[in-house]
């Protein structure tokens, strides 16, 4: 597969490796509370993967994973990454170490899974898109939410025009994160590992507007670090307008009395409304338009239960990675869309630190 690049950041003929004949080699480094998602659906795909290794500074948690899965473990990824083969490294460990380890990764010829947030630097994003480019390997971004089956619909119309002209959207991400919660790990809410409520808890929301909606032009936002005890922001708002003259706006917090209360996304355009809420994105609220179409009878079973805020859309998501690898598809979320993502966040808190309207693009 040759693909031309056309950015002003990469400008070369890329070349990545497509493995067709056998199963994939994968591995998995950070065994915190995410890393169970990615390795249910690696076990879902076995036909597919080949777990090869898990790796964390943690040697009892490396020792309790690889044993349950039969594989290999390791406290050092230099080390893993040393001593075997490995065709895919998925990383779920702490946002400030993705782009340390993503570019290790890559001078290994690894291609790379990294949960989100990408980076929370801007610079830090942008070296792992060329590192990735420079040594022809897939940067995936983990963005689940995009095959949310809710979602999916919500797309699906937004491309058909059903909604005609669009005047605003809004995403509230209303829940609950424990004082005992940051203490995890000694990482969390730390601007440099972690970046806070906007950066962490909004991150999907925030692909999910720019995904759904296009190109945003300019952002404003305002922070707090109203309750907790931590470096970071606790409580966000986050103004927008879109290229096409929407607005919008992003509530997030981690304060929500008793626990997890609501995540959702409404869009009103001048011939359609919809809000897609519950707990995280699971439960159609209003879907309204002018002209009626047969799938409209039909919406209210899209809803489903949940206890995650996760959702459900790790297994999609790795399907279209073994998809890719194998030659048959391309990466729904590569390290540009995760890009697009990132610097929406990256403006946001450079709008609130200096209390100005930040417009984009960063990089010209």
């Amino acid at each position: 597969m040759g693909l031309l690049i056309n950015s002003p950041l990469i400008s070369k003929l890329f070349m990545p490796r497509i493995i067709s004949n056998r199963r994939i080699k994968i591995a998995l480094v950070g065994l915190g509370r995410i890393s169970k998602l990615h390795l249910e659906a690696i076990q879902q795909y076995s036909q597919q993967f080949e777990l090869v290794a898990v790796c964390d500074m943690q040697q009892t948690a490396v020792q309790e994973i690889a044993n349950k899965y039969q594989t290999l473990g390791f406290t050092n990824l230099e080390e893993m990454l040393n001593s075997i083969s490995v065709d895919l490294l998925s990383i779920c460990t702490p946002s400030g170490l993705h782009p340390e380890q993503t570019m290790l990764a890559a001078r290994y010829g690894c291609h790379v899974i990294t949960e989100k947030p990408m980076a929370t630097l801007w610079q830090d994003g942008l070296e792992m898109v060329k590192a990735c480019h420079k040594n022809d390997v897939f940067l995936f971004v983990v963005k689940q939410n995009r095959w949310n089956k809710t979602i999916q619909h919500l797309k699906s119309a937004l491309t058909n025009g059903r909604f005609g002209k669009i005047f605003l959207a809004s995403a509230n991400i209303f829940w609950s994160r424990s004082e005992d919660y940051y203490k995890q790990g000694g990482w969390r809410g730390l601007r440099s590992m972690d970046g806070g409520a906007i950066m962490n808890q909004a991150s999907h929301y925030v692909d999910l507007l720019h995904w759904l909606l296009g190109p945003v032009q300019s952002v404003g936002a305002m922070t707090g670090t109203l309750a907790r005890n931590i470096e970071s922001e606790d409580t966000g708002v986050i103004n927008l307008r879109w290229r096409s003259g929407a607005l919008g706006t992003i509530n997030v917090t981690t304060l929500t009395y008793p626990d997890d209360k609501e995540g959702s996304i409404t869009i009103l355009g001048e011939q359609g409304t919809v809000k897609i809420a519950g707990k995280a994105l699971n439960e159609v609220q209003w879907w309204h338009f002018a002209k009626p179409q047969v799938i409209d009878e039909t919406i209210a079973q899209l809803n489903y239960t949940t206890d995650s805020v996760y959702g459900f859309g790790h297994s999609d998501f790795y399907k279209n990675v073994i998809d890719t690898l194998q030659g048959n598809s391309l990466p729904l979320v590569d390290g540009h869309a995760g890009l697009a993502s990132l610097e929406v966040l990256i403006a946001a808190y450079r709008a609130a630190r200096d209390n100005i309207v930040v417009n984009l693009p960063l990089e010209l």
